[in-house]
C-alpha cells in the first residue's frame, strides 16, 4: 500500500529538495524598529460549546498577553482582536485582560522571563525558583494572586479565580440584560479575518503585520525580532513577502497518535520549500508586509501622485482615511512609520467602525484582490498562493524555542472535520482563477512551487484512489483473483521493493527528525483514514460546489480541551456518516477473510501471500475502527454508522461476485 500514483510521489519527493533551516540568533537593536499591528483571530478555533464558551475566551486572552509581552518597544506594538462570533465572554474577558496587561508586562520584561503566556507559564510553574531573590518572589506572588487563571480544565488556586469568575459571568448574561445590548444584534455569519486589516490601517497602520490563531500563544518573546531580521536584511523587498513560522503545539500526546502535529510535514515540505519560493501561507504565526496584503505587486513602483481618488475608492473604499493610508503605505519608500499618538487612535475610532463593518466590502476589491482572500474553505493557502503568484517570495522562521504554539483537535470528529475542510478547500482552488497551474502559466509562480502546492491540493483526489487500493486486496479474496505475483514468482521483487524502499524512507525521516517509531506507525495509521473518509467527503463537497449543487460552509474545527474521563490518544466517534466510509471498508476486508478462509479449505487458490499481506495492512490502518466495534460510549462505532456501513460492504461483496461472473 504506496502512494496512489507515481505521479503523486515525484511531487512530494521534487517538494523536499531544496532542503533549508534558517533563523536568527542575532536580533536587531531596538533603535530603528518599525511599527507592528498584531491580529489575533478568534474564528470557531477553539472547544465543543458555543462561541460564549470560557474556554475560548481564556485561550485567547493568554495569547493576546502574551504578545503584549514580547520583547519589543510597546509603543510600537498594537493588538487588534476579531471575533466572528462576538463574543460577550471575549470582550469582557479582553477588558480585564487590559488591567492585567499592566502588571504582567513589566513583570516579563524586568525578569526576562521565557513563558509568557501566563496560564503556561504559572501551569509550568506551580512554585517559584528556590534561588530566586526576595523581589522577585513578592513580584511572582503577586502576579499569581493577580492573575485570574484558566479555564481550560478547572481554575487553579491562589487567586487563579478572578478572571474564570469574570468569563464565566460573561458567558452566562444575556446580551438583552448587559451593557452590551449590540451584541444581541450583531451578524455572526461574516466578520472575516480581513476587517482586522482596514481597522489597524486607519488606526496604526503599520508597515508589517501579524496574523495568529486565537488558540496559539507567543512562545518565543523574541518573535517579532526575528521576522524583522528577515524583513529588514533582505536585499530586495520581493525576496520576503511575508515571513511564516511553522504551527507546532503543545501538550502533544506521546506518538502522535491522532497524527495531527504535522512536525514531519514542517521538518521536510516546509523546509523543502522554503528553498522554492518560500513556505506556504499557514494561516496563523505569519508576519505579512502590510504592501503585500493591499495587493501591491514586487515590480509595482506607485508614488503619491498615482494614487488617484478613483482608483483608492474602487479596491479600497470610500472611507477617505482608510484610503489616505493605503496610499502612504503603497508609496511609501521606508519601512518605518512614526508611532501613532492617542489623540489620533481616539479619534479614528467611529471611521474604525464604519470600515469594520462586513458590508464595507461589498464593491470593492477586498477579498478578491486585496486583504485575506475568501470564498473558500482554505483562504490562507489562496491568499498566500495569490501573493506568490504575484511574484513575492517568503521566508520560514524556525527560532528555538519555537515561536508559536498552539493545541490540537483530539478525538476522532474533531481531527475528521478539520481534515475534511482542508481537502474540500484546497481541493477547489485548482479549479478557481488563482488556481497554481495558472500563477505558472500567466503568472510568476515558479514551476516547482506549482507542483508543490497541487502536492497538498491533491489530497482530496488521492482520496479516490486510496480506497481503490484499499478495497482492491479484498477484491481478490472475494473473488479468488490476484492483482500481485505469486510468492515464488521473480517478479514478486519489484512491489516488494517499492513497499519496503518506501516505508524505510519514510521511517529515515521520523528517525531523522527524532522522532519515535511509534510515531511513524500512527502517522501511517491516521494520514490513510484521513485519506479514505474526511479527504473522500472532502473530495465530495467540493465536488458539488464545483457543479453548482451546494455551497461551501466553514466548519469549525473543534478542539476539545476538556479531558474529563478521557482516555488520552483513543480514538472516538460519533454518529457522523464521515466515518461510514472507513467501517464499510473494514467490514469488508473481514468479509473477504471469512471467504478466503473458507476458499483456503476448498484449495485452488489463485490469490497468495501479497494479497493476505495488503489485507493485514487495511486492518493495521483501521486497528482504531476495529476496536470501536467492541466499545461503548463515544469510543465506540455507533449503532447506525455499523448498520450504514454493514449495507455498504454487503452490497459491495456482491458487485465483486456479480463482476467476477461477467
Amino acid at each position: 500500500m504506496v502512494y496512489p500514483s507515481y505521479g503523486y510521489l515525484t511531487l512530494n519527493r521534487l517538494d523536499k529538495w531544496n532542503h533549508t533551516s534558517s533563523h536568527f540568533s542575532n536580533v536587531l537593536e531596538f533603535l530603528a524598529l518599525p511599527l507592528s499591528d498584531f491580529g489575533v483571530s478568534c474564528r470557531g478555533h477553539v472547544c465543543y460549546h458555543c462561541r460564549s464558551c470560557p474556554r475560548t475566551a481564556s485561550l485567547t486572552v493568554n495569547t493576546v498577553l502574551s504578545l503584549l509581552a514580547v520583547d519589543y518597544p510597546a509603543n510600537k506594538l498594537a493588538c487588534y482582536v476579531s471575533d466572528d462570533g462576538a463574543s460577550i465572554a471575549t470582550y469582557y474577558s479582553l477588558v480585564e485582560a487590559s488591567k492585567f496587561a499592566k502588571l504582567w508586562v513589566p513583570f516579563c520584561k524586568k525578569y526576562n522571563i521565557s513563558l509568557r503566556a501566563p496560564f503556561r507559564y504559572f501551569s509550568s510553574s506551580s512554585s517559584p525558583p528556590q534561588d530566586s531573590s526576595q523581589e522577585f518572589l513578592h513580584d511572582w506572588k503577586r502576579m499569581k494572586v493577580a492573575f485570574p487563571g484558566q479555564c481550560i480544565d478547572i481554575c487553579y488556586k491562589d487567586g487563579y479565580k478572578h478572571l474564570c469568575e469574570k468569563i464565566e459571568d460573561a458567558s452566562s448574561q444575556e446580551p438583552e440584560t448587559c451593557d452590551c445590548a449590540v451584541f444581541s444584534n450583531m451578524d455572526r455569519k461574516n466578520h472575516p479575518t480581513i476587517i482586522k486589516t482596514r481597522v489597524s490601517g486607519v488606526m496604526t497602520n503599520a508597515p508589517f503585520m501579524l496574523n495568529v490563531d486565537c488558540d496559539m500563544y507567543a512562545n518565543n518573546p523574541q518573535v517579532v525580532l526575528h521576522a524583522m531580521c528577515y524583513f529588514l536584511g533582505a536585499k530586495d523587498e520581493k525576496d520576503c513577502g511575508f515571513v511564516q513560522f511553522p504551527q507546532y503545539f503543545y501538550d502533544g500526546l506521546k506518538g502522535d497518535p491522532y497524527g495531527n502535529q504535522l512536525r514531519i510535514l514542517h521538518e521536510y515540505l516546509g523546509r523543502g520549500i522554503s528553498g522554492i519560493q518560500g513556505p506556504f501561507y499557514q494561516g496563523t504565526g505569519c508576519f505579512h508586509r502590510r504592501k503585500v496584503i493591499y495587493g501591491l505587486s514586487p515590480d509595482d513602483k506607485i508614488t503619491a501622485g498615482e494614487m488617484k481618488d478613483e482608483y483608492l475608492q474602487k479596491y479600497f473604499g470610500k472611507s477617505e482615511k482608510l484610503s489616505a493610508s493605503v496610499a502612504k503605505t503603497l508609496s511609501g519608500g521606508s519601512n518605518i512609520i512614526e508611532p501613532v499618538n492617542s489623540d489620533s487612535l481616539s479619534s479614528s475610532i467611529e471611521i474604525a467602525h464604519q470600515v469594520g463593518s462586513c458590508g464595507y466590502d461589498f464593491g470593492t476589491g477586498w477579498g478578491q484582490k486585496l486583504g485575506w482572500l475568501y470564498g473558500t474553505a482554505t483562504e490562507d493557502i489562496l491568499t498566500g498562493l495569490f501573493i506568490q503568484g504575484r511574484g513575492w517570495r517568503s521566508a520560514y522562521c524556525t527560532p528555538d524555542p519555537p515561536a508559536f504554539l498552539g493545541c490540537t483537535p483530539s478525538g476522532g470528529p474533531a481531527i475528521m472535520i478539520q481534515q475534511k475542510r482542508w481537502a474540500t478547500g484546497l481541493f477547489g482552488i485548482i479549479f478557481s482563477s488563482k488556481s497554481p497551474i495558472i500563477g505558472t502559466l500567466f503568472g510568476k509562480l515558479q514551476l516547482r512551487q506549482c507542483m508543490a502546492y497541487l502536492y497538498v491540493q491533491l489530497w482530496a483526489l488521492r482520496s479516490i484512489f486510496e480506497v481503490c487500493y484499499a478495497i482492491l486486496p479484498a477484491y481478490c479474496l472475494i473473488t479468488n483473483s490476484r492483482f500481485l505475483p505469486k510468492a515464488n514468482e521473480s517478479s514478486m521483487v519489484i512491489p516488494a521493493s517499492i513497499f519496503i524502499i518506501y516505508n524505510l524512507y519514510g521511517l529515515s525521516e521520523y528517525v531523522r527528525a527524532n522522532e519515535p517509531i511509534e510515531a511513524w506507525l500512527n502517522n501511517q495509521r491516521m494520514w490513510r483514514v484521513n485519506a479514505m473518509t474526511a479527504w473522500l467527503f472532502g473530495f465530495l463537497s467540493a465536488t458539488t460546489k464545483l457543479l453548482g449543487l451546494s455551497e461551501i460552509a466553514f466548519e469549525v474545527t473543534k478542539k476539545d480541551q476538556d479531558n474529563t474521563n478521557s482516555i488520552f490518544g483513543r480514538f472516538t466517534f460519533d454518529d457522523s456518516p464521515i466515518f461510514v466510509p472507513g467501517t464499510a471498508i473494514l467490514l469488508l476486508t473481514l468479509s473477504s477473510l471469512f471467504i478466503g478462509v473458507l476458499d483456503f479449505k476448498k484449495g485452488n487458490l489463485e490469490w497468495g501471500l501479497g494479497e493476505v499481506i495488503c489485507i493485514m495492512w487495511v486492518l493495521f490502518i483501521f486497528w482504531a475502527f476495529l476496536k470501536g466495534f467492541f466499545a461503548k460510549g463515544k469510543y465506540g462505532i455507533p449503532t447506525s454508522t455499523i448498520l450504514k456501513s454493514g449495507a455498504l460492504a454487503l452490497l459491495l461483496v456482491h458487485i465483486f461476485k456479480f463482476t467476477n461472473k461477467l
